[in-house]
């Protein structure tokens, strides 16, 4: 005999009409992994730290703007000709005619170009900056990047300011032929010009770097930096081995590998990008390094002969 008694109690009704269905809470496009770690990474999270995932140190990429806006002053920043714009100088046909690309990649990536020029300032110091963007045509250098690669150099070297050029791109753009590589010996002489006038450029490469633009101005900094990771070189591994015949070494087109034998200076994250560049301008430009502690007395014996004693008395 139980103690106690269950009540009847009445039963929901029946769902009538449609399947009754748990309500689902969509999560696409809020969370990213990181791929060196497994980490989950909320999207909010990984934008407001520069696209870096905060543990592992991965570097996702980033938009022109973003980038402009992480290292130049706030309200600085003037963009220059943003009407120049790629052409079709031999009316190029693939599967799609090269005008309708052009098309694409500006509403995909609401950009007219893919590289963004203009001066600020960093710290205070006035530069002049170009920043090419991979999400426009893979970040390849047409006649159009040239030109605006080349503009901004000139504008340094007239309004007599570091030139600072910040690298993503697959290269040449296939589709403008001769045109696309005339770019590489138009900007490689316009930094010949500005180191003449003795004023820096400092080169940052990105992942990636390739091609005709790793084969011209992207290699020509007076210092060069490169974000960890970074895919940088001319050919793709592919292609080299085939031509060479040889086993590559693991990671040889790797900001890490490169910088071990010599071409690039330093590997410096992006969240320290800013502080770096000022360093950096500071003692190459300003002559204002303020980095480090300057001792009050030198730790050098004089070269000035001390004075004789007064004769006594």
């Amino acid at each position: 005999m139980a103690h106690f008694s269950k009540p009847n109690l009445p039963s929901a009704p029946k769902a009538t009409g449609a399947k009754a269905h748990k309500k689902k809470v969509n999560t696409e496009g809020l969370w990213t992994k990181c791929p060196v770690s497994g980490e989950i990474v909320f999207n909010k999270e990984l934008e407001a730290n520069l696209m870096v995932v905060p543990k592992s140190g991965y570097h996702f990429p980033i938009g022109c703007r973003a980038r402009i806006a992480s290292m130049i002053d706030d309200g600085t920043f003037e963009e220059y000709d943003a009407n120049v714009k790629s052409a079709d100088p031999l009316k190029f046909v693939d599967s799609t005619p090269y005008p309708d690309r052009i098309k694409r990649y500006e509403k995909d990536s609401g950009l007219p170009e893919a590289v963004i020029c203009g001066t600020g300032k960093l710290n205070g110091i006035a530069v002049s900056v170009a920043v090419m963007d991979f999400r426009f045509c893979g970040g390849a250098m047409g006649a159009a990047v040239g030109e605006k690669i080349t503009r901004a150099i000139e504008r340094a070297l007239k309004k007599k300011v570091p030139c600072i050029i910040v690298s993503a791109s697959g290269g040449a753009r296939m589709q403008e032929g001769i045109f696309s590589l005339m770019q590489m010996a138009k900007t490689s002489a316009a930094l010949g010009r500005l180191a003449e006038a003795k004023l820096p450029f400092v080169s940052i490469l990105t992942y990636p770097t390739t091609g005709g633009v790793t084969a011209s101005f992207a290699t020509l900094g007076d210092v060069i930096l490169a974000e960890p990771g970074a895919m940088i070189g001319f050919a793709g591994a592919r292609v080299i081995k085939e031509t060479t015949k040889q086993t590559l070494p693991p990671g040889f087109q790797t900001s890490e590998f490169l910088l071990k034998h010599g071409l690039v200076d330093q590997i410096v994250s992006r969240l320290e990008m800013k502080d770096r560049l000022t360093s950096l301008l500071q003692a190459l430009h300003t002559h204002k390094f303020v980095a480090h502690k300057v001792p009050t007395a030198s730790p050098f014996p004089s070269t000035t002969p001390a004075a004789e004693p007064a004769a006594a008395n």
